[in-house]
């Protein structure tokens, strides 16, 4: 019996084993070759052109990465669009999916509604936003504001740090809260539901389940909603590339297009992995350290 239990085993490791082969074969190309490959290029001056290291420069690149205006505007901005949005795409699609998973009719219209921006294209709906907050009357925001006489003349939206940013947040919002909504809806649907049943018979409105049901059942979804949000905050680019290209003078890069333009219009590639691994190890460490609290909170 034992013999033929093994054979079993072996016969399916041999039915898997392909697959676990490919699997690994595209990890280690794609994935954890780059990642070693990029932490090589930050202690090097790396000439892309012919695939070769003119220097070795030790630790040089991260302090100059440290010390560069540059890059701490292009953090600030980074941390300043993940301290708006993050909140917001969680706060915004938890009340989205407890309003559908409510007694309410056309959820499935609804459902579609708010995951349409999700699918949509990065570079079509920052265009449309970019036209939307145009700074002159001709931009439709500005025009509306207008006339409805709550300003006396066009913002210039894309001028200036701050709204500029303000612009690329409501666009990351809006985007994002349908994949919350999704998230959050799949999770409320696993919640008991006489626990609404009795708080309402002990006479608890629709805002009192919220914060005393609906939050704390959701808790482990949410640690996973807000570091998969949290990552993503990191990796903001094509909205800022396609609005703003960091305009006004470089006031909105965030760290990726900042990074980006270093790589590929100065071709300092030591330099943008020195960015690119400072990046990950903040990721990891905000992610890691909010992991703990989160369970310590449990």
């Amino acid at each position: 019996m034992q013999s033929i239990g093994r054979n079993k085993r072996i016969e399916e490791w041999k039915s898997v084993f392909p697959y676990v082969v490919i699997g690994l074969f595209l990890l280690c190309v794609f994935v954890i070759y780059p990642l070693f490959r990029n932490i090589y290029m930050s202690f090097t001056e790396f000439n892309i052109l012919t695939n070769e290291t003119e220097a070795y420069v030790g630790f040089e690149n991260y302090i100059r990465a440290v010390h560069d205006p540059k890059v701490q505007m292009a953090l600030v901005n980074t941390v300043a669009f993940g301290v708006v949005t993050v909140p917001l795409q969680m706060l915004f699609g938890l009340i989205l999916a407890s309003v559908i998973n409510s007694k309410i009719k056309g959820k499935l219209f609804f459902k579609v509604l708010f995951y349409i921006p999700v699918i949509s294209s990065w570079i079509v709906v920052s265009l449309i936003f970019r036209y939307l907050f145009q700074s002159s009357d001709a931009g439709a925001i500005n025009y509306l504001l207008l006339k409805a006489h709550l300003i006396s003349e066009p913002i210039s939206w894309l001028s200036h740090r701050w709204t500029a940013n303000f612009v690329i947040w409501i666009l990351s919002v809006w985007k994002g809260i349908g994949w919350v909504m999704v998230i959050y809806l799949a999770a409320l649907q696993g919640i008991n539901k006489s626990l609404y049943e009795a708080a309402e018979i002990d006479g608890a409105n629709s805002v009192q389940k919220f914060w005393k049901i609906t939050v704390p059942n959701v808790r482990p979804i949410t640690l996973y909603i807000f570091v998969n949000l949290l990552i993503g905050s990191f990796n903001v680019f094509l909205q800022v590339l396609m609005i703003t290209n960091g305009a006004p003078l470089g006031r909105t890069e965030v760290l990726l297009t900042y990074m980006y333009k270093v790589a590929f219009s100065e071709f300092d590639f030591g330099y943008s992995s020195s960015i690119a691994v400072m990046m990950g190890i903040v990721i990891f460490t905000v992610t890691y350290m909010q992991s703990k609290f989160m369970k310590r909170g449990e």
